[in-house]
């Protein structure tokens, strides 16, 4: 008879299988749903995640229903010990644009970005890491509606990654914080951004940069895994107010929770609230139908689904082979533990010895001054008595 957990692994499988082009996360290795892990993935572990999100809603000045669906995958491969790369193609990109809302890209824009991480102080609950990322103008459609502002032009960017792990030893089995911050540089001088022939000779004048910044908690378990996000983007520089659609700040919160159905299948489920203000400062609309909505989507919903794929032993190997290859794997940090403890105690052993040392020292320095005082108050006296006899 057939288990309800094989069962649900089968139709998983079909649905990634079908749905693969409608998913997608903005992070597909260690981390949570935007922030990224200071850990990079082992050296020939392959991982694949597929995430949808989306957002809809009734315009306040006209009965149209305006949505924003997006769809990608991620590919995360880990080269060495402190190397990762990830491929993270959006396959598809629907937001209401125009008369009945004909407007799409399959595919849309490709990022592709090398992760250096896995890096701490011996015996520390922190790790670093360097994230460099490149977006690939491959979709046919560019400043997107409702999304992050892109100017179809290859764009790059720069974060710096840092994870506090309560139990470094183990930290996919404890609490982790993570702290993601970094510049984002749209190389857009020149673009146009708009097809509208009104507008048709403004091109962007100056670079437009950003400063990006994730930061958020996982409380694993078990069977389902608890996080809380916060993530957004401050403009250093904005793209022209008269062709771009997404050109203030935002901040968006995410409570998300993820469930492993065995050790290497897990969905994921978040909430992106927005936390920003409900500004708009663009004088360029796609639709003069249904504006007075908001550039930035004020809630969306993420669906995704993880798959590990490499090394395939994951598929074959029981919760024991798991923990005792883990433990294993664990044998040199706890040797090199118990080194560190050792010099720990001797340096502590010494420097009880330089303690006593000093201790000794002071006692003869105070003994010698109260030697050297009493010699000085007896030739004194002599001094007195020879002064009286004369």
């Amino acid at each position: 008879m057939v288990s309800w957990r094989t069962a649900l692994t089968g139709v998983c499988i079909l649905i990634w299988t079908a749905t693969a082009a409608l998913g997608n996360s903005m992070n597909g290795g260690p981390g949570l749903h935007y922030v990224s892990s200071a850990w990079t993935l082992k050296q020939g572990h392959l991982t694949t995640k597929a995430q949808t999100r989306f957002f809809g809603k009734v315009s306040p000045n006209s009965a149209v229903t305006v949505w924003d669906i997006q769809g990608a995958m991620s590919i995360n491969y880990g080269i060495t010990e402190h190397l990762e790369m990830q491929l993270s193609p959006i396959i598809y990109q629907d937001s209401h644009k125009g008369e009945g809302g004909n407007g799409y890209n399959l595919p849309d824009d490709l990022f592709l970005s090398f992760k250096l991480g896995s890096y701490r102080l011996k015996s520390s609950s922190m790790a670093y890491g360097f994230m460099l990322q490149t977006r690939f103008p491959t979709a046919q459609n560019h400043n997107v509606v409702f999304e992050p502002y892109s100017a179809g032009t290859v764009s790059w960017g720069l974060k710096a990654l840092g994870t506090y792990s309560r139990d470094p030893l183990y930290p996919e089995d404890n609490m982790n914080v993570f702290l993601n911050i970094g510049y984002y540089n749209h190389n857009d001088v020149g673009q146009k951004l708009s097809e509208d022939q009104e507008i048709d000779s403004l091109k962007v004048s100056s670079m437009t940069q950003e400063f990006v910044y994730s930061m958020g908690i996982c409380l694993p378990n078990a069977e389902f895994d608890f996080s809380l996000e916060l993530h957004g983007t401050t403009y250093l520089s904005k793209p022209p107010r008269e062709t771009a659609y997404s050109l203030e700040s935002f901040a968006y919160l995410t409570p998300g929770i993820s469930y492993h159905v065995n050790r290497w299948l897990t969905f994921n489920f978040g909430a992106d609230i927005r936390v920003s203000p409900n500004k708009d400062e663009s004088l360029y609309y796609f639709d003069k139908k249904i504006t007075g909505m908001p550039n930035y989507p004020a809630w969306r919903i993420n669906l995704g689904m993880k798959m590990q794929i490499l090394p395939t032993d994951v598929f074959k190997v029981s919760e024991k082979d798991i923990l005792i290859k883990k433990a294993e794997s664990r044998r040199e940090l706890f040797e090199q533990i118990i080194r560190e403890q050792r010099e720990t105690e001797s340096a502590e052993e010494e420097l009880e010895r330089i303690k006593n040392e000093r201790r000794k020292a002071e006692r003869e320095l105070e003994r010698l001054r109260r030697i050297l005082e009493g010699e000085y108050k007896k030739s004194d006296e002599n001094v007195n008595d020879k002064d009286q006899n004369e």
